[in-house]
């Protein structure tokens, strides 16, 4: 029998603390993503087998378990990330509000409108704040002076970011700290009005006062966005999500509410994980 490490037991005692104060949804929102029977290949090599499940509707679903469990892969089949990647054959459906995002007749570029990414490392543009944020309406022939202006505030101000720099929105938005920099790229995100924003280890490279800040603003968020966020932060995770998805090995091992699956997980193997004794 494995014994718990101290630091094993405390994770689990603070996790408890965290939940015990939250409110736990009452059912399954309408699911804003479904995903039946996928399954994802580079070249030979299987790195996702036969992932079922409901992403509900304006919550938060995180995607937790150890590096290399296809947790980010599947993140990235949700708003065709993969494409890019040379060699990759996915099966199975993926819908994303009842659309079809891998039919043949799907617009991709249409998908990735809807479907909304930030990254783990902070990606602004080398252009000004304010270019940041209005680039994706640039793009689509978007240059009306008075629209522009009201997108760059709307999504500062839902990104908890527009009183600290609406003085200075012809600076460089690489000249801000790391945790603005991330909100300006969720502001980026939300000036194209998706649906769904993913979320891929958003708070790694942050300190803790950042961090903090963002998974404040995803608490926000989630009132007009569906969220889903692949994090290692087993604190994160209880602290942010309604939902939570544990990998093992590119296979979903358990899935269900934040504060059942942190307190009384169904699975062994979600319990050791969880606890500390692998990872």
């Amino acid at each position: 029998m494995v014994e718990y490490t101290g630091q094993a037991r405390d994770t689990g005692l603070r996790i408890k603390t965290e939940l015990a104060s939250r409110p736990t949804p009452s059912a399954m929102a309408t699911p804003a993503i479904l995903l039946r029977d996928v399954n994802l290949f580079y070249g030979a090599n299987q790195a996702l087998y036969d992932i079922s499940m409901d992403i509900g509707e304006r919550m938060v679903t995180a995607f937790i378990g150890p590096s290399g469990c296809g947790k980010s892969t599947l993140l990235r089949c949700l708003n065709r990330m993969n494409d890019l990647i040379d060699n990759v054959k996915i099966t199975g459906k993926v819908e994303v509000n009842t659309l079809d995002i891998y039919g043949p007749k799907t617009d991709v570029i249409e998908v990735r409108r809807k479907v909304g990414m930030v990254f783990q490392k902070s990606n602004p543009f080398p252009k000004s704040i304010y270019e940041n944020v209005v680039y994706g309406l640039r793009i689509a022939g978007i240059n009306d002076k008075a629209t522009l202006d009201e997108v760059c505030e709307r999504s500062l101000r839902g990104a908890a970011l527009w009183d600290e720099v609406k003085d200075r929105l012809d600076q460089s938005g690489l000249s801000l700290s790391g945790g603005q920099m991330q909100r300006l790229c969720i502001a980026r995100a939300i000036a194209n009005e998706p649906d769904i924003i993913l979320m891929d280890e958003p708070c790694s490279a942050l300190d803790p006062i950042a961090t903090v800040k963002i998974e404040e603003l995803i608490y926000a968020l989630k009132e007009k966005y569906t969220i889903v966020i692949v994090t290692h932060n087993l604190q994160q995770a209880a602290r942010v999500s309604d939902m939570t998805a544990f990998f093992w090995l590119g296979r979903l091992v358990e899935y269900g509410q934040t504060s059942d699956l942190f307190t009384k997980p169904k699975e062994k193997h979600t319990e050791d994980y969880i606890t500390g004794r692998f990872g």
